[in-house]
């Protein structure tokens, strides 16, 4: 018999957009154990996930696959480690469900499998020739960490959306180097400034991205502590640097194969 936590490695690892499905809330309890010892500590990523020396997790909008990606294969460049070879496959699927529910993935989601219903089916992505096959992998390359398309961009189920669907694919490289943001503004939180990303602008809080650096922090503030004004130096390019104008060049294949108009 196939024990109930290898079930739950297999959806973790293997087919991470698969929800998980026995036991979901012993699964988070134990996962989050397993990070309060190994990931919470203050110069990693703080207790629950708010942030310590390393980003803010919780309220992030990360999704499943890229929380597993993450712990799995780590952040080369940074202190964040691969977990793979640190971990029992127990630890490591229980931990990735943690993280996930500190990003609002909530435990009916993570354990409707149980139910015996069939996953929904993942949305069709269009054939590819072989330079969109290649932008399609170099869009959420793991090597390059913060730096890829997808920590920003949500394209067929791949990625994170911080930033709003896109509509129009860049015409070409130069295009998309110089991709013009009227979204991103300035905030100004306690005499700080910082190019912002505005999520919502209420009567109780407000919710934007700070994209000082990369990965951008989901920040949560209270009305009348956060200033915000249009208008921001922050540039497209200087968070594409990593990839050359033929990777780019593939990219952009892929996004127009990918997305619709």
């Amino acid at each position: 018999m196939m024990r109930p936590w290898l079930l739950l490695v297999i959806s973790a690892l293997s087919c991470p957009a698969v929800v998980w499905s026995q036991n979901t809330q012993d699964v988070v309890k134990q996962g989050e154990q397993v990070f309060n010892r190994r990931c919470a500590t203050g110069y990693c990523h703080g207790s629950r996930g708010t942030a310590g020396g390393a980003p803010r997790l919780a309220a992030r909008d990360f999704d499943q696959a890229f929380i597993s990606n993450t712990v799995t294969q780590g952040v080369p460049g940074t202190p964040m480690p691969a977990f793979e070879k640190m971990l029992t496959p127990q630890e490591l699927a229980a931990v990735v469900a943690y993280v996930a529910n500190l990003n609002g993935i909530a435990n009916s989601e993570l354990s409707s499998g149980a139910s015996g219903n069939a996953p929904a089916a993942a949305e069709s992505v269009p054939a590819l020739s072989p330079e969109a096959a290649r932008g399609r992998e170099l869009f959420s390359e793991s090597v390059r960490g913060f730096g890829r398309c997808s920590t920003c961009h949500a394209v067929n189920g791949i990625g994170i959306a911080v930033a709003t669907p896109m509509a129009k694919v860049p015409a070409d490289v130069g295009a998309l180097r110089a991709l013009a943001t009227p979204q991103v503004g300035t905030a100004r939180v306690a005499g700080e400034t910082m190019p912002a990303l505005m999520v919502s602008l209420g009567s109780r809080s407000v919710i934007f991205y700070d994209l000082t650096v990369p990965p951008p922090v989901r920040r949560t503030l209270e009305p009348g502590t956060v200033e915000f004004k249009e208008g921001s130096g922050w540039k497209h390019s200087s968070v594409i640097a990593s990839y050359d104008d033929a990777e780019l060049k593939a990219i952009l294949a892929f996004l127009r194969a990918a997305v619709k108009p």
